[in-house]
C-alpha cells in the first residue's frame, strides 16, 4: 500500500459510549475492548490509522475508562501516541465528545474522527483527496448500505437533510427535490475551523452539528460503496467483523 497522508494529521477515536446494545460484555467491560479475531477495536482502529501515517490519536472514554486507560499504557498505545479525552463525569455523545477534546485536536491542518465500533477498510488517501479538491468544511464517508437511519445528498453529495426509515422522521436543512438516501460511516474528516462554528454544548449527538452547519456551509459525503465496513455494535456482529477483518 502506497499511502501519502500527511503524518501531520490528527484523528480522535469515539470510543467512551455506554455499548448498551453490546451486553453481556459491556456490563464489566467497555465495547473498545471487545475483540475481533483476538485485537480489541480499539487496536484495530489504531492500526488502521498507522497505515495512512496517522499516529497523532485522542481517544475520549468514560464506561469502564480505567480499563481503556490501562490497555493503552500496557500497550504502549499500539506504536502510537495516544491522548485521552476524559469524559469519567458524564458521557458527552459524539458532538460534545468532539468538543471536549478540542485542545487536543485543533491546529492548522484537518483532522479525522472515527467510531471505535466501526471497522472497514475505507481509503483515507481518498478521502483527503475528495476533501482537498472540493473543500468542503466536513466530509464523512458513506454508502449505500441498508440501515434504519440516512443522510440525504443532492447531486453534487451535499448534505441536505437526515431520515429515519423506521419512524419516517425526517430533519432537512436544505429543501431540494431528489434527494438521495445514503448510510453515514463514520469516518470523518473535519476542517479546524469547525470548533468555533458549533453551537450545540453538553452532551449532543455530530448529526445535530452536521444539520445545523449544513444550511450555511458544505458537508459533503463521500461515497465508499463496495468497501469493507462492519458495525460491531452488537455481539452478533463480532461474527460478520471477523469473518472480513483478520
Amino acid at each position: 500500500m502506497n499511502h501519502q497522508l500527511s503524518t501531520g494529521l490528527r484523528a480522535m477515536i469515539f470510543a467512551a459510549g455506554l455499548g448498551t446494545r453490546f451486553k453481556p460484555w459491556t456490563d464489566k467491560h467497555p465495547k473498545a475492548l471487545a475483540l475481533v479475531n483476538g485485537k480489541s477495536l480499539l487496536q484495530r482502529n489504531i492500526e488502521y490509522l498507522q497505515q495512512y501515517g496517522i499516529r497523532d490519536v485522542v481517544v475520549n472514554v468514560h464506561h469502564y475508562a480505567d480499563q481503556i486507560i490501562d490497555a493503552v499504557e500496557t500497550n504502549k498505545g499500539w506504536g502510537s501516541r495516544v491522548l485521552i479525552s476524559d469524559e469519567t463525569d458524564a458521557v458527552l455523545e459524539t458532538g460534545g465528545g468532539l468538543l471536549k477534546a478540542r485542545p487536543l485536536l485543533e491546529g492548522k491542518d484537518p483532522f479525522i474522527t472515527l467510531n471505535v465500533d466501526i471497522l472497514t477498510n475505507l481509503n483515507l488517501d481518498k478521502l483527503l483527496e475528495f476533501h482537498t479538491k472540493h473543500k468542503p468544511l466536513i466530509s464523512f464517508g458513506v454508502t449505500s448500505r441498508q440501515t434504519s437511519r440516512y443522510f440525504l445528498f443532492d447531486a453534487d453529495d451535499r448534505l441536505c437533510g437526515w431520515r429515519n426509515v423506521k419512524t419516517g422522521e425526517e430533519k432537512i436543512s436544505i429543501n431540494k427535490p431528489g434527494l438521495t438516501q445514503k448510510a453515514y460511516s463514520c469516518v470523518v474528516l473535519f476542517q479546524p475551523e469547525v470548533f468555533g462554528l458549533i453551537r450545540q454544548q453538553g452532551k449532543f449527538s455530530l448529526t445535530e452539528t452536521y444539520l445545523d452547519l449544513a444550511k450555511d456551509y458544505p458537508i459533503l459525503g463521500y461515497d465508499h460503496s463496495g468497501d469493507k465496513l462492519v458495525d460491531v455494535g452488537k455481539p452478533e456482529s463480532v461474527a460478520v467483523a471477523e469473518a472480513q477483518f483478520a
